[in-house]
């Protein structure tokens, strides 16, 4: 297969913003669209969404509907983000892992190594399930899900040791997200789990308060994790979801057709934002690689000790916060998607 290359690939998402025509005229209606990633699109899933999402809104519109976007965490963290859009502050946002704070249920898609590759993911997020989700979350909170996007798998790195198999993590102390089934999922492995917010990662694991973290490969990069960390473990434990959502009072306020169009180029945004996130990721690997990171692939027999220690004792502490149900409906699609491939 031959390798795209990024000015390619900014060929056709150009192409995309350019395939409509319109004239300069004054919006009708304006979009505050806000994440906190950056808005450089090369090396950003949710910059690239965004601008795609944009340029798609306003040049079928004619520009009767402006997308006005604030990236970078101009308008706070992802917590703030999802709380504007909720009381109207905001129109829209682009979030991640805080969604399931706001959407309990949505944390079942966080349940490690559920999704065995992301054509799984795209499938059962794409499909009914998602669709189940996206219906539940606006129902309990009032942010409609246009469509889902892709933070990626998030693996492990430490400054200690080799990790291949849930033993190597004994005692390592791992920075985690400040979510609770991250907690469980690292304490079921053997480590040491540590929630520390985003802005003082990087602290903590120069002073050595923390051996490790997790992350996806593209953060893990461009955040130069690998002047701090030594060993990368590419166990895939987490499939990240981003979710696109819109407050569903301003959601409504727009036709019929606008309300179309918004769904439509979000498909495309996310699946945009996607691509960037794969190449990155498959770029990243060989990056770190070069950059003096020693990369371990644990074999199909690792991985399953991987997942039967740390499952179990995630779904056992998710079944006490959520229904049960969720968590049947998932494995169940994920299952009938492995089947279709």
């Amino acid at each position: 297969m031959k390798m795209i290359s990024k000015g390619a690939l900014f060929g056709a998402v150009s192409m995309v913003a350019a395939s409509f025509g319109y004239s300069a005229q004054a919006a009708d209606v304006t979009l505050n669209f806000a994440h906190v990633d950056p808005a450089e699109w090369t090396t950003s899933k949710k910059g690239a969404a965004s601008q795609v999402f944009k340029n798609i809104v306003e040049a079928e519109s004619g520009g009767r509907i402006e997308v006005a976007l604030f990236p970078a965490g101009a308008l706070g963290g992802e917590t703030d983000l999802l709380q504007n859009t909720q009381d109207g502050t905001l129109a829209m946002s682009m979030v991640s892992g805080p969604f399931s704070k706001v959407c309990p249920e949505a944390a079942v898609l966080d349940i490690p190594y559920v999704f065995p590759n992301a054509n799984v993911a795209w499938n059962v997020l794409d499909g009914g399930f998602g669709d189940e989700l996206a219906a539940h979350c606006l129902e309990k909170t009032g942010l409609r899900t246009l469509a889902y996007g892709e933070t990626g798998f998030r693996n492990f790195t430490n400054s200690k040791r080799t990790v291949a198999e849930p033993k190597d993590m004994d005692g390592l102390k791992i920075r985690v997200m400040t979510v609770p089934l991250f907690v469980e999922m690292v304490k079921a492995l053997g480590g040491e789990p540590t929630p520390i917010p985003w802005p003082e990662v990087p602290t903590a694991l120069t002073t050595g308060t923390v051996d490790g973290q997790e992350n996806p490969i593209s953060v893990i990069y461009a955040n130069k994790f690998y002047e701090m960390q030594k060993y990368l473990t590419l166990d895939r434990h987490v499939y990240g979801t981003d979710f696109i959502v819109i407050n569903e009072a301003v959601y409504q306020g727009l036709s019929e057709a606008d309300q179309a169009l918004l769904r439509r180029a979000a498909g495309v945004a996310s699946n945009v934002g996607r691509a960037i996130q794969q190449f990155n990721s498959a770029e990243g690997v060989a990056k770190l690689a070069a950059e003096g990171m020693e990369v371990t692939t644990p074999t199909a027999e690792q991985l399953k000790a991987f997942r039967d220690a740390a499952q179990p004792a995630v779904i056992s502490w998710l079944s006490g916060q959520i229904d049960a149900e969720w968590i049947e409906k998932l494995q169940k699609a994920v299952s009938e998607a492995e089947a279709s491939m």
